[in-house]
């Protein structure tokens, strides 16, 4: 009878047993596993060769940071998606407007938050040949150094760098065009460095140089009108008669660039002392009294397509930028020394604003690799 009993029992373990194999899960070996870090994408990249005219200095290109066709890509597709902002609805080109010669047709710019800025947006032109810094007040020494700023900025796109990184990595097409421009083989690998290269990538390649001015003047293709050389030689120093009663534009817009990235205090403000300044552009930056007031000259080039003017935006027009140069400044002890007052009739105000809408390129605003990709 134990026996019996005994059997019974240990056949009952046996049916548990292998009814308990039945029901556990099988785990197949992975072969091989997918690691969903890995980009799939091949690494090729393309040099980019900028086409320059002859009449241009020669850009300075970082050695970290050389040009492909793919890193221009992925750059001009960061500059224009609202990726990048806390809530997209805002991108680069929200305030950089290619018809606008990369402005945005205000005094001062706003952010996702409403909240306006305290200086205009800058034209994004000839920028791979500045050396002397970025922004209004030259606060970024580098393209890369200043796209970093405006993501977290909560006047403009007010977001985190950590937050964009991750979306950035979970997005269907930008880890594969991270690795094309930059060679790396995981999601993971995506930084804000790399993001700002390739945005400064695709901003280099913004190079403005066959407006009416260069056809006329540089390669020799018809003449000016009488208007237009008037306006020429007021604009020129080296035009100028031995009176000091001239304009002389060209003491801060020269070059063929027309700016030397140089920082001046153009005469706009009236104040009492230099630590008077509503904003101290240079100053802020460099903390020596004798900067404040100074901001960077803009490039004249496609000027006509970049009202209002000045660093806010007071001037709506033309006209009426000419009109404060001529009335001289306010004789604040660091106001350039060129800013003095000359005569300016009617005349020779129509002759000047002839010459600088000879400095618009259309073929600038509307190249087609520099639109928006979507």
């Amino acid at each position: 009878m134990r026996i019996k009993i005994l059997s019974a029992a240990i056949l009952a373990l046996v049916i548990a047993f292998t009814a308990c194999q039945k029901d556990d899960p099988v785990i197949e070996p992975c072969n091989p596993c997918v690691n969903e870090d890995l980009i799939d994408a091949p690494y090729d990249p393309q040099p980019y060769q900028l086409e320059l005219p002859d009449w241009f200095p020669a850009p300075a290109l970082p050695e970290d940071n050389p040009l492909t066709v793919e890193g221009i890509a992925l750059g001009r597709h960061l500059f224009y998606d609202p990726i990048l902002s806390s809530d997209s609805t805002q991108s680069c080109s929200s305030c950089h407007n290619p018809q606008l010669s990369f402005t945005d047709g205000n005094k001062v710019s706003t952010g996702i938050l409403g909240i306006d800025g305290r200086r205009s947006s800058m034209a994004i032109v000839n920028m791979a040949f500045n050396t002397k810094g970025f922004f209004w007040d030259g606060r970024a020494a580098t393209l890369e150094a200043q796209a970093l700023l405006p993501v977290e900025d909560h006047t403009e796109l007010n977001d985190s760098w950590e937050n964009v990184v991750k979306k950035l990595a979970r997005h269907k097409d930008y880890p594969a065009m991270f690795r094309q421009a930059f060679g790396i083989e995981k999601k993971s690998e995506i930084t804000k460095e790399l993001a700002v290269k390739a945005i400064a990538q695709f901003e280099r390649t913004m190079v403005s140089y066959q407006s009416r001015f260069d056809k006329v003047v540089w390669e020799q293709q018809g003449w000016p009108t009488d208007a237009e050389q008037r306006g020429r030689d007021l604009f020129f120093v080296e035009f100028a008669t031995n009176t000091q009663d001239h304009p002389g534009c060209s003491h801060c817009h020269g070059s063929a660039l027309f700016t030397e990235n140089n920082y001046f205090n153009n005469g706009i403000d009236s104040v009492a002392t230099l630590s008077d300044f509503k904003d101290y552009g240079l100053g802020e930056v460099s903390g020596n009294i004798y900067d404040n007031g100074k901001f960077r000259v803009p490039t004249l080039r496609n000027i006509a397509l970049t009202a209002p003017y000045m660093h806010d935006g007071r001037f709506n027009t033309l006209e009426e930028v000419l009109d404060h140069y001529a009335s001289g400044g306010h004789g604040v002890s660091n106001e350039d020394a060129n800013i003095q007052p000359f005569t300016l009739n009617e005349q020779q105000k129509q002759d000047l604003i002839a010459f600088l809408n000879m400095l618009t390129d259309t073929s600038f605003v509307n190249n087609p690799a520099f639109q928006s990709p979507f």
